[in-house]
């Protein structure tokens, strides 16, 4: 994910200081990694020095100024371009659970192969059961329901993959050991 692009889409909406942008960004991605306060300062200072952004007013409100910041024509096209990009598939598989499934098997004969892979499967079956209580909670906001709905579809992809490999793990513990 582009930070830098999205804070001009939030900024498309109108000027906002460092404060709000990280506010917004948390509360339009919930299930994403929240944005750390000084990655934002910095992202904005880097569109401010390209033109993208530009500052908008200062306002205080019960502590320092706060410069708030609005989103420049050269901003909008830079988002419209961005958007405009197809996101490839991924050319390669980088997960952490494939690597650990690939260890286990390893380094592990198939029984304790078998327990990782049936462990893993647990906590996905739990994650996938507390997205679903999200996606049925009926004070739940949109961008909770669309996020959740993005893990369930993840989650679950990961859930017929480790029951495929639970399927195959002693025929795959032979040949990873030949």
């Amino acid at each position: 994910m582009s930070t830098a692009h999205v804070l001009l889409g939030l900024l498309a909406a109108g000027p906002l200081h460092g404060y709000q942008l990280k506010r917004a960004h948390d509360e339009r991605l919930p299930r994403a990694k929240p944005l750390p306060y000084g990655q934002v300062y910095a992202t904005l200072g880097r569109l401010e020095r390209d033109g993208l952004v530009e500052q908008a007013g200062q306002d205080r409100a019960a502590g320092p100024d706060r410069t708030s910041y609005g989103i420049t024509a050269a901003g909008r096209e830079r988002v419209a371009a961005w958007l405009g990009e197809v996101e490839p598939p991924v050319p390669y598989v980088s997960s952490t659970l494939l690597a650990k499934v690939v260890v286990a098997l390893l380094v592990a004969d198939v029984e304790h192969a078998r327990g990782y892979l049936i462990a893993q499967r647990r906590a996905h079956t739990e994650r996938l059961r507390e997205l679903t209580r999200i996606m049925t909670d009926p004070n739940a906001n949109l961008g909770d329901v669309i996020a959740a709905d993005f893990a369930i579809v993840h989650l679950d992809a990961d859930l017929r993959w480790l029951e495929t490999t639970l399927d195959r793990v002693a025929d795959w513990h032979r040949e990873v050991r030949a």
